[in-house]
C-alpha cells in the first residue's frame, strides 16, 4: 500500500458544476445594496446593466449582438432559443455527449421536428462536421461537451455565407475557450460554470441574424411566457438592457459581478483563457506519465481544458470487465471525498464510468498539484481492494 500523501489541495473544489468560487472569494466582497429592492428600480437594473455589460467586454462579444440574463441557467437559455427560433428551416442536430443528447431529444420528441438531422458520435469523440450543413440548415451544437470532456477546436467547419443559424450551449467554454461570434448566431451559458457563480440564471446572447429570425418568424407552437423575447414582432430590448424576463436574485447577480470583476483583475479574456489551459495542462501532463488513467477525449486536439474526463485504463483492471473499473472509478471518488482532498469528481452519470476534474479559470494550478499524488494513492488503495475481494 503506498503511503497518504503529506499536503492537501487547499480548495478541493474541482466540480463542473457549480463550480469553484474565484480565489479569495468571500460572501463580505459583495455589494449589497440591491438586495431587498426591486429589481426594476433603478439600482436593480443599474447592476443588472453592468453585468451585461461586463459580459460583453470580457468576452469581447460584437457591438450589435444582443446579450440578455434569463430564467433557468443555461438551459433556459437554450431552451429559450430552440422553442422560439427553430422551424424556420431544416436543423442539423450535434450530439456527443449527455447534454447535446438532451438537446437532441427536445427538438425530435419535444418539438417533433421532422427535418431535423441528428448527428452524433460516441463519448470521446467528436461528430464528422464535414457532414454539417452549415450553408442551408440551422444548426444546434454544444462547443464543449461537458460530460464528455470533447470540445471543437474551432468555427471553421461553420459557412461564413450561412442562411441558417447557429445556437451554440457554449456553458463550460464561455470564459475559458476562445469563441468565434463571427460564425455564431446565438451562444448560452450559465453564471456557475468558469467564473464560479452562482446557478439559475442563464446568459443568452444573439447576433442580428438572430434578431431577425426572432421578428420575422412565428413558430407553429405556443410559446410559455418567460421564452416569449418579441411583442408585436419586435425584439423586446429591455430583456437585453437589464430588464429580466422573471424576477432574478439581486445576490447571485452581485456574486456575478464579482466575479466579472475578478476576471477583469487577472487580464480578463486573455487572462482566464491562460488559467484555465496551465490548469489543464496540471492534469495532462500528469495523465501522460501515468499508466493506470486515460483522457477520454481520443484525440488531443479536441480534448476540453475546463471539464477533463478521465477513465481508467489499468490493463489488469479493465482486464477484469466494466463493472471493476465502475468499482475503481467510483472507489477512488469517494475515497478522495472522505479524505476531503476532492469533491464531486465523478464522471457524469451518463457517462463512462471514470473522473471528471474542473480545470477552469477559479480553480489554482497548485491545488490539481497537489491533487495528482491523491490520484495515484486512491487508485493503489483501489486496485489492491480489488485484488482482495478476487
Amino acid at each position: 500500500m503506498t503511503n497518504m500523501p503529506a499536503a492537501r489541495p487547499r480548495a478541493p473544489f474541482f466540480s463542473s458544476g457549480p463550480c469553484a468560487k474565484r480565489p479569495g472569494w468571500s460572501l463580505q466582497n459583495l455589494k449589497t445594496d440591491s438586495l431587498g429592492r426591486s429589481h426594476r428600480a433603478k439600482l436593480g437594473k443599474n447592476r443588472l446593466k453592468l453585468a451585461i455589460d461586463l459580459t460583453r467586454e470580457i468576452l469581447d462579444v460584437p457591438a450589435d449582438y444582443r446579450i440578455g440574463i434569463v430564467p433557468a441557467s443555461d438551459t433556459g437559455a437554450v431552451e429559450m432559443a430552440l422553442w422560439s427560433l427553430l422551424g424556420a428551416r431544416p436543423v442539423d442536430m450535434l450530439a456527443w455527449e449527455s447534454f447535446g443528447e438532451g438537446w437532441v431529444t427536445d427538438v425530435v420528441k419535444q418539438l417533433k421536428l421532422a427535418d431535423a438531422r441528428v448527428i452524433t458520435a460516441p463519448y470521446g469523440e467528436l461528430p464528422d462536421l464535414t457532414q454539417v450543413d452549415t450553408k442551408t440548415r440551422d444548426v444546434v451544437f454544444t462547443w464543449n461537451g461537458t460530460t464528455s470532456g470533447v470540445r471543437v477546436p474551432d468555427a471553421n467547419w461553420i459557412a461564413a455565407d450561412r442562411e441558417g443559424l447557429t445556437i451554440c450551449d457554449a456553458t463550460s467554454a464561455a470564459f475559458a475557450q476562445k469563441l468565434d461570434f463571427a460564425k455564431l448566431d446565438v451562444v448560452t451559458f450559465s453564471w456557475q460554470k468558469v467564473l464560479g457563480g452562482e446557478a439559475a440564471h442563464g446568459m443568452l446572447i444573439l447576433s442580428p441574424r438572430a434578431v431577425e429570425r426572432l421578428e420575422t418568424y412565428k413558430p407553429a407552437w405556443p410559446l410559455p411566457k418567460i421564452f416569449r423575447m418579441t411583442k408585436g414582432g419586435k425584439l423586446i430590448e429591455g430583456i437585453f438592457e437589464g430588464e429580466t424576463i422573471n424576477t432574478p436574485s439581486m445576490l447571485c447577480v452581485e456574486d456575478y459581478i464579482d466575479a466579472l470583476e475578478w476576471a477583469q483583475s487577472i487580464g480578463g479574456l486573455k487572462g482566464l483563457l491562460a488559467k484555465a489551459d496551465a490548469n489543464a495542462k496540471v492534469i495532462l501532463d500528469w495523465v501522460a506519465k501515468t499508466p493506470w488513467i486515460a483522457n477520454l477525449a481520443k484525440d488531443a486536439k479536441n480534448a476540453s481544458n475546463t471539464s477533463v474526463c478521465l477513465v481508467v485504463s489499468d490493463p489488469e483492471v479493465v482486464g477484469k470487465g466494466p463493472e471493476a473499473v465502475a468499482q475503481v472509478a467510483k472507489g477512488i471518488t469517494a475515497a478522495l471525498d472522505k479524505e476531503g482532498v476532492a469533491f464531486d469528481i465523478g464522471a457524469y452519470r451518463d457517462a463512462p464510468p471514470g473522473l471528471r476534474i474542473w480545470c477552469g479559470a477559479t480553480v489554482e494550478a497548485s491545488d490539481l498539484e497537489a491533487l495528482t499524488p491523491w490520484l495515484d494513492w486512491a487508485f493503489a488503495q483501489e486496485k489492491a481492494n480489488l485484488a482482495k475481494a478476487a
